[in-house]
């Protein structure tokens, strides 16, 4: 058994440089850029720990992160150790060849990467779906049916495990037998929210779970901006699916916008405050899509580029060959789907409006629900799908 380090010398540096990673992850007042340049500058973390105070301050660190580096809390290293050696469980730094490529190119990427899974599933093209934490019935189809069809066709779908359209999102990958990233908030060692645990074990099995933040870390109210921008860093490009106009989302859409990426937006009713957010971005220049071959005609030539980047060839469909097929209805159900709009009408509208009985228009919904051409709504209402 390896005795404790407490404190660095040139044998601990030699055995064990992850020790150094750790203490340096969890050194107070270094964030991930002065990480970047204090790693530019010393070459590695043991060179850094065993810099003089007086270096340490040319080179423009604080009084407390010097302390900090002089006395490591060698007992939350040990704890961060102990959560490396189950089984499932990982240390990326960012000097690692299998570090995420597209990661990398963003201004701020974290030093360090905990990953529950297989994080092979990193170096996959990645698109991002996110959205409210409490969506509306047919914002939660919605990113289930995108998530689905897009994980069909060779994509990762990366998301923060939050409830509503992030847990929609991962559900629609797993559901089409596609790969899907979790990236949280919290350390990889708790799940947030509870009662996405199971969703978690799924995600872990079919995918991975990554953060910056270690093992034991809460869930506070920080952590989820710094999260936000590990999510659109993985993914060629991010959708957004609902959000209002001070959603969360619209911190992830506008950091993929600055980091360079590619962002996606659904547009809803007017009516819908949840789609005030999508109708804001889309004015931003966020591109406008109503199908996920939308996407995928976008992303093309990137999937292309990031394959030939990774040397990976796991991608179950061709971008190019997706299509969606047309399905075939009689001419009395189209013009009822067409009598029904896209607001959510009842049986009595449609009666009205179709001069059918109350009999034929509940046989016809029937048939169209079954058909996933509509959906039924809160209040004995429907709604047409896209």
């Amino acid at each position: 058994m390896r005795p404790p380090i407490n404190t660095p010398n040139e044998s601990a540096v030699d055995c064990d440089e992850t020790r150094f990673w750790l203490a340096l992850h969890r050194t107070p007042g270094i964030g991930a850029r002065g990480c970047r340049k204090l790693l530019s500058d010393y070459g590695s973390p043991s060179t850094l720990f065993h810099a003089a105070p007086e270096q340490l301050r040319t080179a423009g660190i604080r009084a407390e992160s010097i302390d900090a580096l002089a006395n490591p809390d060698w007992e939350s290293v040990d704890r961060d150790l102990a959560w490396l050696a189950e089984p499932g469980n990982r240390l990326l730094t960012c000097l690692d060849p299998d570090y995420p490529p597209l990661l990398k190119e963003i201004p701020d990427p974290p030093a360090l990467l905990f990953v529950h899974g297989d994080s092979e599933y990193l170096q996959q093209p990645q698109l991002a779906i996110v959205g409210s934490r409490n969506p509306s019935h047919d914002g939660a189809a919605l990113a289930r049916e995108f998530s689905a069809h897009l994980a069909s066709c060779g994509l990762t779908i990366t998301s923060g495990l939050a409830s509503g359209i992030d847990g929609e999102a991962h559900q629609g990958a797993l559901q089409a037998g596609g790969s899907t990233v979790a990236v949280t908030g919290t350390g990889l060692d708790r799940v947030y929210p509870a009662r996405h645990r199971e969703l978690a074990h799924q995600i872990a099995d079919n995918g991975a779970l990554v953060s910056e933040f270690p093992p034991g870390t809460l869930p506070l109210p920080g952590n989820f901006p710094r999260r936000n921008r590990i999510i659109s860093g993985l993914s060629l490009g991010t959708l957004v699916v609902e959000a209002a106009l001070r959603s969360g989302s619209l911190i992830t859409a506008r950091t993929a916008l600055e980091q360079g990426r590619e962002v996606f937006a659904i547009p809803g009713s007017i009516h819908n405050p949840l789609a005030r957010g999508c109708h804001a971005l889309i004015r931003e220049g966020a591109k406008l899509v109503e199908t996920g071959d939308h996407i995928l005609e976008e992303l093309a030539s990137l999937v292309s580029l990031c394959l030939s980047q990774t040397g990976s060839s796991n991608v179950s469909k061709t971008i190019n060959d997706s299509s969606d097929k047309p399905a075939r209805l009689d001419a009395e159900y189209i013009n009822l789907l067409d009598l029904m709009g896209y607001e959510p009408v009842s049986i009595d509208q449609l009666v009205q409006r179709s001069g059918l009985t109350p009999e034929q228009v509940s046989s016809m919904l029937l048939l169209l629900e079954l058909e996933d051409f509509i959906a039924s709504s809160p209040g004995g209402r429907y709604t047409r799908r896209s």
